[in-house]
């Protein structure tokens, strides 16, 4: 089969083709054609050497897509051939509070991605997407629409009438939004281009915010939410954002922090409000495949669709790592098998 390996991870130039056999699926397990695959920023840092240790460099890189299950092993009956399935990247987080225990089975880094004609997978983490979600809508759900779904649902606790504010307009973000917006929330995009803020408008976007216009950016989301802030800063940015995120979060508020990359320096001048405010600040990874599920349904039931700023072709991967490694986008970068 055709497929792509991450190399020496060097630079985005690191990615390179080869071939394998076709896996052959053992027991429990099911053998998946990826149908389209959504690239997320962190596929460009194991590229690039610079998400945590590096990795094999036979590693087929990727950590979500939508398939079809090809080949099943013995004992397996959950799924069948021809079933169209996603999986949660932690494969090892069925259900239940977060653990150490995740990190052993990640697709895309502790085990072969979806950047290949076919994956082995065990087959009891797949779901089954319902006819009524199209690929382009499933094929991001696993990474960015799950972390999404874990900070503004999970974590977040959103209700109604809530202020979400959501850092830059990337895949996690939008997913963010959308999720937010369908559970009645009333969200604030951040963005240095007002191109992209226009769109975030569309989207549902209640209050827009650049922040090349206004450096302090936190100060004026106050001044636009009448100096209430954000019940939930789902914070993409990392420690070079997180300073803000606090001055902009409202009393009893919930920073989710997913981002890395914003910045290195951890100073932060308001430390105090973090008591001064009363507020959670939490980390989270992904999510688990129950989280998944109600993500799917949610999906199925809003018809929420995934915003996909632009798709290649399998061969084009490539092209693909450096069309998001430019930060122009906004939304989902597909590669079409």
């Amino acid at each position: 089969m055709k497929a792509f390996q991450i190399g020496e991870q060097n630079g985005i130039e690191a990615l390179s083709a080869t071939t394998r056999p076709d896996p052959v699926a053992a027991p429990g397990q099911a053998i998946v054609a990826p149908r389209l695959v959504s690239l997320n920023n962190r596929d460009v840092q194991i590229i690039r050497g610079v998400y945590g240790a590096k990795k094999p460099a036979e590693r087929i890189p990727v950590s979500e897509g939508v398939g079809e299950v090809v080949a099943v092993g013995e004992g397996v009956t959950s799924v069948k051939p021809g079933d169209r399935v996603i999986s949660n990247h932690f494969v090892n987080w069925a259900g239940g509070d977060f653990g150490y225990h995740a990190f052993g089975h990640d697709i895309g880094v502790t085990h072969d991605g979806w950047l290949a004609e076919k994956l082995v997978i065990p087959a009891a983490s797949l779901i089954r997407v319902p006819d009524s979600i199209a690929d382009k809508d499933a094929a991001a759900l696993t990474s960015a629409g799950l972390t999404a779904w874990n900070a503004v649902v999970e974590v977040g606790k959103v209700k109604a009438g809530d202020t979400v504010l959501c850092l830059g307009t990337g895949g996690v973000a939008i997913f963010a939004l959308q999720i937010a917006k369908a559970n009645g929330a009333r969200v604030v995009i951040t963005s240095s281009s007002d191109e992209k803020l226009e769109l975030a408008r569309t989207l549902g976007a209640d209050i827009t915010v650049n922040y090349r216009t206004h450096p302090e950016w936190a100060a004026e989301v106050m001044a636009q939410t009448g100096n209430v802030g954000a019940d939930i800063v789902v914070e993409t940015g990392g420690q070079g954002t997180l300073g803000q995120s606090i001055a902009a979060a409202a009393v009893l508020g919930r920073i989710v922090i997913i981002g890395v990359t914003a910045g290195q320096g951890m100073a932060i001048d308001n430390y105090g409000t973090i008591i001064g405010k009363n507020l959670t600040v939490r980390g989270i990874a992904n999510g688990s495949r129950e989280m998944l599920a109600r993500l799917v349904r949610a999906v199925d039931a809003n018809r929420i669709e995934t915003v996909v700023n632009k798709t290649f072709a399998f061969d084009q991967s490539p092209e693909a790592y450096a069309y998001l490694a430019a930060a122009e986008h906004v939304g989902k970068i597909m590669i079409q098998f």
